[in-house]
């Protein structure tokens, strides 16, 4: 069985989310080790001091098996090539993402991969989305993971839920990436021809 991993964002030593990535991390140890004892995840979090943005990866399967602390760079995305991919799963945030990676090799000229399965948006190879229609910022209803702060910008009501058919990206006039470590608001793109690439 592969191993699974929580990506956690620290900035000058707070730690952001924790409460949707433990329950993400209890629900996954759950579903496939059902007799595990509960871990703490919280109490084996250690920010200390750290100034500036970190990634927190941990790595886990019935138990911890590593947690480290990187300083964060962020991935510049200006462009997405839309690849139709109507077998990819990612369900769990697992270490095993050569599907993912594979759809990423797909890009060419893009610096990322708007993911097409049945027909509607899902994520990128590395982020949920978001569409604005002119009134409001659309999620994939249907999204390869459902992240963390994903989450938390539906728990906020700053995102809705909806199918959103590629034959329909018209309707929208923007899009955003967002994660764990990308915030709301810092990758926004037109939806164009330039942009979102066939």
């Amino acid at each position: 069985m592969c191993l699974f991993i929580e990506t956690i964002r620290i900035e000058d030593g707070k730690v952001y989310n924790l409460d949707y990535h433990i329950e993400r991390f209890d629900r996954t140890r759950a579903t496939f080790w059902k007799d595990s004892a509960p871990i703490d995840l919280r109490a084996l979090i250690s920010p200390q001091s750290l100034a500036g943005v970190y990634k927190c990866r941990v790595v886990y399967g019935k138990e911890i098996e590593e947690i480290t602390y990187v300083p964060y760079q962020m991935r510049d995305i200006s462009s997405l090539r839309l690849v139709v991919a109507d077998t990819v799963d990612y369900t769990y945030k697992s270490t095993n993402r050569e599907n993912l990676n594979a759809l990423y090799a797909q890009r060419k000229t893009a610096d990322d991969v708007l993911i097409v399965k049945d027909g509607c948006l899902t994520d990128t190879s590395i982020a949920n989305v978001a569409l604005y229609d002119g009134k409001m910022w659309c999620t994939p209803s249907h999204p390869l993971l459902r992240g963390t702060k994903r989450a938390e910008l539906l728990d906020k009501k700053i995102i809705v839920e909806k199918d959103i058919p590629q034959a329909h990206l018209g309707k929208y006039s923007k899009i955003m990436l967002f994660n764990a470590m990308i915030d709301w608001g810092c990758i926004i793109l037109p939806v164009d021809d330039k942009h979102l690439i066939l």
